[in-house]
């Protein structure tokens, strides 16, 4: 068994999260060239609730196109009144991203 503390998408699961926080990383991740990696920013939130159930992970974001549907959230951290059901569809140069944010009752 492999213990995670990160969120990982399954393709064509739904999968709701809520966040608590965010910040901006720089990453290094690998190229087609073993020797010259890449330095990319990395949009990361910490995930206080998985499916409905309490949890403690982050959510890392290479994507830019996914990124780009959790912008408006970040001004104010207006995520905080949201969960968010995010499909992953496709894959490689085609893969995306259903963002559905549901307000909060609370």
């Amino acid at each position: 068994m492999v213990l995670m503390n990160y969120v990982a998408l399954q393709p064509g699961i739904p999968t709701r999260l809520h966040f608590t926080d965010d910040y901006i990383i720089d990453r290094q991740i690998a190229t087609a060239d073993p020797e010259k990696p890449k330095r990319v920013k990395s949009l990361v939130f910490w995930v206080d609730e998985l499916d409905s159930e309490p949890a403690a992970r982050t959510f890392s974001i290479l994507s830019q196109k996914l990124a780009a549907q959790l912008e408006p959230y970040l001004p104010g951290q207006k995520y905080l009144e949201y969960d968010f059901v995010i499909t992953e569809t496709g894959a490689g140069f085609l893969k995306d991203w259903i963002v559905q944010p549901l307000l909060r009752s609370e």
